[in-house]
C-alpha cells in the first residue's frame, strides 16, 4: 500500500513525494500514518504544500471538505476567455478539474474572495477569446458546502451531470473543488482502477 511505502521512506524523500501529490491525495495518505510521523512529514514539506494539507485534514475524510482539491481553476472578475483557457491548459490541471473554471473576487488563492460562480469548459471553447468570463457564469450550478457528505456529493454529480464541483463556505468563499474521481476513489475499493484495467485487457484479448 502507498501508506507502507511512504512510512518506509527516508523522511525527506517522503515529504518530497507528498509535496508532488495533489493536496487531497496527500491528506488521505497522511491521515493514515502514525501521528508522530505524519507531523514530522508535514514539517518537512514546503510550507505552502503543508498548509493546504493541514487545511484538508480539519475536515472529515468523507465530506466535500476532506475530498476537495484546494487548487482549482480560479479566475478574477476581469478575466477573459483567453485567460481561462490558458489556465485550464496548464499541465498540472487534470481533465476533471479543467471541466469548470470558478470566478471569484480577490484574493484568488483559496479561500478566495467572494465566490461569483462557475463556467463550463465547453462554454469557454465556444466563445471568442476577448469575452469576459463573468458573462458566461452558469447560474444553475449550486456550490457544495465543506460539510456535504459523500452521499450528497454523489447525488450532486448525478443531478447536475458534472465531473467537478465548487466547495464554498458560509462566507461564500471558494475553498476548493471536488471531482468525481475523488468520490469514486473514496467509495470504491482501493484497487478498483487496477481491476477495471485488468478486465479491459481481458476483454481486448478475448475480442
Amino acid at each position: 500500500e502507498q501508506v507502507d511505502v511512504i512510512a518506509a521512506m527516508d523522511t525527506e524523500r517522503a515529504a518530497d513525494v507528498l509535496g508532488e501529490m495533489d493536496p487531497d491525495d496527500a491528506a488521505d495518505l497522511i491521515a493514515e500514518l502514525e501521528p508522530t510521523l505524519a507531523e514530522t512529514l508535514l514539517q518537512r514539506m514546503e510550507p505552502e504544500d503543508a498548509q493546504d494539507v493541514r487545511a484538508l485534514l480539519t475536515y472529515d475524510a468523507s465530506t466535500a471538505g476532506g475530498l476537495m482539491n484546494p487548487e482549482p481553476v480560479v479566475l478574477g472578475v476581469d478575466a477573459t476567455v483567453a485567460d481561462a483557457l490558458a489556465q485550464v491548459r496548464q499541465e498540472e490541471v487534470t481533465p476533471a478539474m479543467a471541466a469548470l473554471a470558478f470566478v471569484c473576487r480577490s484574493p484568488l488563492d483559496t479561500p478566495t474572495g467572494p465566490y461569483l460562480g462557475a463556467v463550463h469548459i465547453q462554454r469557454l471553447l465556444r466563445e471568442p477569446p476577448s469575452v469576459p468570463v463573468v458573462e458566461l457564469i452558469d447560474p444553475n450550478i449550486a456550490p457544495l458546502t465543506p460539510q456535504s457528505n459523500v452521499a450528497q456529493v454523489s447525488r450532486y454529480f448525478a443531478t447536475y451531470d458534472l465531473v467537478c464541483a465548487p466547495v464554498v463556505n458560509a462566507e461564500r468563499r471558494l475553498l476548493g473543488a471536488v471531482t468525481v474521481d475523488d468520490v469514486l476513489d473514496h467509495i470504491l475499493p482501493s484497487d478498483w482502477r487496477g481491476v477495471q484495467l485488468d478486465r479491459l485487457e481481458v476483454e481486448v484479448t478475448d475480442g
